[in-house]
């Protein structure tokens, strides 16, 4: 099997940003960072739009693009009382990017110490 590391473990303390493997790229967790401050913004929508930017690079420099990304998880502290904020921020993402239907996603309710919200996807190279 031909396997491909991305990133470093300096840039996540703990794993690679990107395995690309037998035609896949699998990504590890991330949360919503802003890239230019550093900070973890307070609301969902800015989580959610900064994991996804943040997950769109990693793709990319794994060689993909969002379009083909196939399968997102999304884990969620606070699902009840957010998830429609959530749902409206990934929305507008992929329609930003020009994708009218995006991957397949599962959503689950998680208790995460560090955000609101992660995110892992899938995509085919």
């Amino acid at each position: 099997m031909a396997r491909e590391a991305f990133g470093t473990e300096e840039a996540t303390g703990f794993s690679t940003l990107a395995v690309k493997a037998n035609g896949f790229v699998f990504t590890t967790g991330n949360i919503g960072y802003d890239p230019d401050t550093g900070e973890l913004p307070a609301d969902i929508e800015q989580q959610t739009f900064f994991t996804l930017q943040t997950l769109h690079r990693v793709i990319e420099d794994a060689g993909a693009s969002l379009n083909n990304v196939v399968k997102v998880n999304v884990y969620m502290t606070e699902i009840e009382e957010e998830f429609e904020r959530m749902n409206s921020a990934y929305d507008d993402y992929f329609k930003n990017q020009g994708i009218a239907q995006p991957p397949a996603r599962t959503t689950i309710g998680a208790r995460l110490p560090w955000s609101k919200i992660e995110m892992d996807m899938v995509a085919v190279v």
